[in-house]
């Protein structure tokens, strides 16, 4: 068969695919044929390669230069093909792309030298502020959001966490999630003065005297907070296993299938995205280490304290408050605002197998393919259909994927991706077990920017509508001699409107490697066309020779930190995409 990775096809080339792939099976089957598909989708790969300095903790020297406001930093090739090389592309006027560069803009995908050899085990952007973990499992930040416009000249990350494992990172406005590999959840603040440990403060130690690093000199000079179930604690050899944040609320799922979540600050429950409203916390007012008592918090969403808020003002009753009074004075922004997880009531007993989390929206999905929606749909972002026009839904609510779909065919939800106020589900269909299986990409919410993906752009959309570009398409396989399908690995939406794909196109070639593909929002180079205009369907990203971006798995040599030190040889890393505001980027992840 043709090997996806040496060939190149044209975007007409998947209609082709699309409507011909029934007709080919049956060929297939009545005249013993080998058909072979290969992948249509265009895009891009090519791996660059730039030198820099090795990282260092201490800022970079002034730059007496006017920040441009547009650049575009060539392209390097590699030199040594074995080199692990990041890139990013899009607004960087924050910092939180290149925090040692002066860019504002970066239009096409660069590399970042401050990543120059590094692999990491997260990454995350947010507006004003990053965060990332590196191969030791430390946590370090950067950004004017984390300097607060402090420092004049640009910085690179700053070591905050450390020693704690982290897996896993979610950022909000005012704070940062952190997940470790023995399934803690740690909170820091996302500002660098809000670290400092108070005067005669107590150093953090959430894991027991062994967890400070008093014995070794090591004694932590940042603040952190750790996150424990309330009430009912966890079961026998359960943890948490992932985190997801919403813009004022965080989703925490345990190895058991358990979803808690826990409100961010005060907001945290406008659109009804927790899952219920009452719970009970230890008094934010009292010293720390005296938590004895407890505040009787209800937070209410905006849709039953103030149901006339769409109203003419001379028929509108006035608005009672959203929260509690007994925590009308207490700072939400502190890492100690509340200091617990909280079961979904109406989630327990329900296993859940994965959540995701929009600005404003929550979902799980069960490990038999349903999936439950809660939170805001002014938007129709939880995609629950046409005849659901209320702005809020506080239950988790099952959402029908579907609804246009063959009773006899065998239909389930593989996956979701939430972000800012679009949704996207992957659903598996199968009309029979003769039948090629078929993979569908469905979204939902606002796509005033062309993020539906539907060549549309439509401000709101309920029922999830069918991705083209993404959709049914398949391939045939020498290994099963059946047609497989081309499924999507992971869909990163941004809090703003853009979003990338990754296809695995590349799994019966011979070559692992998946085409990225763009689309939505384009404002601030976001997509790296070099372009500002919005894409409303998936087109692949390119490089400026006109190859196909893929991102690939390998062997790395050598791994190293974000100090330039060698961590591990031989490591095992893959290309992975994340999204922020306006911006994008590609980096290498230890798998």
């Amino acid at each position: 068969m043709f090997r996806c990775a040496r060939t190149s096809f044209r975007l007409s080339h998947l209609q082709r695919i699309r409507h011909s792939s029934s007709t080919a099976y049956q060929a297939t089957r009545g005249h013993g044929l080998a058909i072979t598909f290969a992948s249509t989708v265009v895009a891009g790969s090519v791996i660059w390669y730039s030198t820099s300095k090795t990282y260092n903790d201490a800022a970079v020297p002034p730059f007496n230069v006017e920040r441009p406001k547009s650049a575009t930093i060539p392209f390097d090739k590699p030199k040594d093909p074995d080199a692990l090389s990041s890139y990013v592309w899009g607004s960087n006027v924050n910092k939180t792309l290149s925090p040692n560069e002066v860019t504002d803009l970066v239009p096409t995908p660069t590399v970042a030298k401050w990543l120059d050899g590094v692999a990491l085990r997260d990454l995350q952007l947010h507006q004003r502020h990053s965060a990332c973990v590196d191969a030791k499992g430390d946590v370090y930040q950067w950004g004017d959001g984390f300097f607060e416009d402090k420092v004049p000249t640009p910085h690179l990350p700053h070591l905050t966490l450390r020693g704690k494992n982290i897996v896993q990172l979610q950022l909000t406005d005012d704070k940062v999630y952190a997940l470790s590999s023995s399934g803690k959840v740690y909170t820091l603040a996302s500002a660098a003065s809000k670290q400092e440990l108070a005067p005669g403060a107590p150093t953090p130690a959430s894991d027991g005297w062994w967890g400070t690093g008093w014995l070794w000199g090591e004694d932590e000079t940042v603040d952190f907070a750790e996150l424990t179930p309330y009430d009912t604690g966890l079961g026998w050899r359960e943890q948490f296993v992932s985190i997801k944040a919403g813009k004022n609320h965080l989703l925490a799922l345990t190895s058991k299938g358990r979803v808690f979540a826990h409100p961010v600050n005060k907001k945290a429950n406008h659109y009804g995205q927790l899952g219920f409203s009452r719970f009970s916390m230890p008094d934010p007012a009292l010293p720390f280490g005296k938590k004895e008592t407890h505040l009787h918090i209800e937070f209410v969403p905006k849709s039953l304290a103030d149901p006339y808020s769409n109203a003419t003002p001379s028929v509108r009753l006035k608005p009672t408050s959203y929260t509690s009074p007994n925590i009308a004075e207490v700072d939400d922004t502190s890492i100690r605002f509340c200091p617990h997880l909280f079961e979904i009531p109406v989630l327990h007993g329900i296993e859940i197998a994965e959540i995701a989390t929009g600005a404003r929206t929550s979902f799980a999905r069960t490990p038999t393919g349903k999936v439950l929606a809660w939170g805001a749909n002014e938007y129709g972002q939880l995609g629950l259909g046409s005849n659901i026009v209320l702005e809020t839904i506080t239950i988790p609510t099952e959402v029908i994927l579907w609804r246009f779909t063959p009773e006899t065919t065998d239909t389930k939800c593989t996956g979701i991706f939430a972000g800012g106020d679009l949704s996207a589900f992957v659903a598996e269909r199968q009309a029979n077990s003769n039948a090629p299986t078929l993979v569908d990409v469905l979204m939902s919410g606002n796509g005033q920017f062309g993020g539906l993906g539907n060549n549309a752009y439509t401000t709101a959309q309920s029922t999830p509508s069918r991705v083209k570009g993404l959709s049914s398409l398949v391939q045939y396989s020498d290994r099963t001699q059946r047609l497989e399908p081309i499924r999507p690995e992971s869909i990163s939406i941004s809090p703003t409107g853009h979003v990338l794909a990754t296809l695995n196109s590349s799994t019966e070639s011979g070559v692992w490697g998946r085409d990225l593909m763009v689309w939505g929002r384009n404002q601030s180079h976001e997509l790296g066309n070099a372009k500002k205009s919005t894409i409303a369907s998936p087109t692949g990203l390119q490089t400026p020779d006109g190859e196909r971006f893929m991102l690939t798995r390998k062997k790395a040599k050598e791994v190293k930190d974000l100090h330039g030190n060698v961590w591990k040889k031989g490591v095992n890393v893959e290309q992975r995409e994340v999204v922020g505001y306006e911006n994008s980027a590609v980096y290498w992840k230890i798998v």
